[in-house]
């Protein structure tokens, strides 16, 4: 399941129209750098079309992981408030919704029930990222299909389940009004 499904799914379409509102679609050309691995990042990104390469200096520049349509890149720092641990560029020109730090910040400070639904959306899926990290470690990662670091829409907890259809009519929906924007 994409990971933005955790994010449409638990915010209201008020919690949208404001993201849309300062958020800005950008298309990336392949090999654009969105994340410097130890350097402060300035948006939230939400990959809408194409593919990012992660990759570290640990691994010496190795990728890690591939991010398709669907990923939030760049929520760990904004969490955490650190530097973001790894480099993520752009595979292919790609489509990415970006959203300013600051103005998400204030937002979330400002309204409290947004907080409530962005912080518990970040929280679901960084902890579904973890079970799929968890069952690659144990040599279980086979059975996740097509090598996809996810886990299938069966094994989501029941309130997870229940937000997948709305989410997926809003994520068609917010790909329809960014597309939009540009004819």
């Amino acid at each position: 399941m994409q990971k933005v499904l955790f994010i449409l799914g638990e915010l209201d379409d008020d919690d949208i129209d404001w993201m849309l509102e300062i958020g800005d679609r950008k298309e990336v050309q392949a090999g654009t750098v969105l994340i410097h691995q130890g350097h402060p990042t300035d948006a939230l990104f939400i990959l809408l079309e194409g593919s990012c390469s992660v990759t570290t200096s640990s691994t010496d520049g190795r990728e890690i992981a591939v991010l398709r349509s669907g990923e939030v890149i760049g929520e760990m720092s904004f969490i955490d408030t650190r530097p973001p641990s790894a480099t993520v560029k752009a595979r292919e020109n790609s489509l990415v919704f970006s959203i300013p730090q600051a103005q998400l910040a204030t937002k979330l400070r400002q309204d409290v029930g947004f907080a409530s639904r962005f912080y518990r959306s970040l929280a679901v899926f960084l902890s579904n990222r973890l079970r799929v990290t968890v069952s690659q470690l144990g040599g279980t990662s086979s059975e996740i299909p097509n090598g996809e670091i996810d886990l299938p829409d069966a094994e989501l907890a029941k309130d997870a389940k229940d937000n997948v259809a709305i989410a997926r009519t809003r994520l068609d929906w917010l790909l329809r009004r960014l597309k939009g924007s540009d004819e």
